[in-house]
């Protein structure tokens, strides 16, 4: 059976003959099909292009903000770097400091690394972005996490210290370190010719001749041990000042602290008196460490 066909008629103009093109309906389908995926696929192209032309600024857009973030990245990695290095810093400081006070130090800085955060190659315009985000992220994790270390240990450390000035200080302020009252020293420590006997004797402590009722003052802090009165050293009273010091005063003419009482250094304890076994009035001042009697003007600065 013969293929329809399709017959085409065209009308060139009245002094010319009609054309006539006869075409298998098959053929002119085929052509049809053809005609209408280009159109649909021109359409397809088309709104594709509008679409990823639309596009265009926003991703302009997100990569001027990836090349953004990347600089800042490497800033803040700067500025990390800035701080390790005052970390750095402050560990020497602390050192010396320990040094200072002869506290164990640590000169091994091995434990706290700088991640070094000025890498040229990261602002390289060939380096991707996603490799330069990935190493930067990588090196501010490692950096945060020696920071977090250091700061831990320069804690540890400077807690060590404080614990230690801090009962330095104590220690310091329960020294005798000044005189207890101003006069001359009539009588120093050690042996002695006894105003009394005329014979050799071991002097406990200073004689310091000054007026009656002088005041007396505490060399240093302490809590108030004992208060009396001796046939020889007349009214007196004793002072603990811990780390195994102690300091008696004797000849009172009164005592102005009780027994148990805490006294500060430079506080006024007593009066200068003639009581007891004496020539004239003065203070009768001794130092005793660990029990045994020590020269007081060993612990006498000014």
């Amino acid at each position: 059976m013969a293929a329809k066909k399709v017959t085409i008629v065209f009308l060139p103009g009245a002094s010319k003959k009609v054309k006539q093109l006869k075409i298998p309906r098959a053929l002119l389908f085929f052509f049809f099909l053809i005609f209408l995926s280009a159109a649909l696929f021109l359409t397809w192209g088309v709104r594709d292009y509008r679409a990823i032309k639309a596009k265009i600024p926003r991703l302009a857009q997100l990569e001027k903000q990836n090349e953004q973030q990347k600089i800042q990245l490497v800033a803040l990695t700067h500025k990390i770097d800035q701080i390790s290095g005052k970390l750095i810093e402050l560990k020497k400081f602390d050192q010396k400091l320990k040094t200072m006070v002869n506290l164990e130090t640590n000169e091994d800085n091995s434990q706290f690394l700088g991640i070094g955060g000025s890498d040229p190659s990261l602002l390289n315009p060939d380096y991707t972005l996603e490799k330069a985000h990935q190493k930067l992220v990588r090196l501010m994790h490692k950096s945060l996490d020696n920071l977090d270390m250091e700061i831990s240990i320069q804690t540890n450390e400077k807690e060590e210290l404080y614990k230690f000035l801090e009962n330095q200080k104590t220690m310091l302020a329960s020294t005798p370190s000044i005189w207890p009252t101003r006069g001359w020293v009539s009588s120093r420590f050690g042996y002695r010719i006894s105003p009394f006997t005329n014979e050799k004797e071991f002097h406990k402590g200073i004689d310091i001749c000054t007026r009656i009722n002088t005041p007396i003052i505490a060399p240093a802090d302490g809590v108030v041990a004992s208060t009396g009165r001796d046939h020889a050293m007349g009214k007196m009273l004793t002072i603990n000042h811990s780390y195994g010091v102690k300091t008696r005063y004797g000849h009172l003419s009164k005592i102005l602290v009780k027994k148990g009482q805490y006294v500060k250094r430079g506080q006024e304890i007593a009066l200068v008196g003639n009581t007891g076994r004496t020539t004239g009035p003065h203070l009768h001042y001794e130092v005793y460490l660990n029990g045994l009697p020590v020269n007081p003007t060993r612990y006498i600065l000014n």
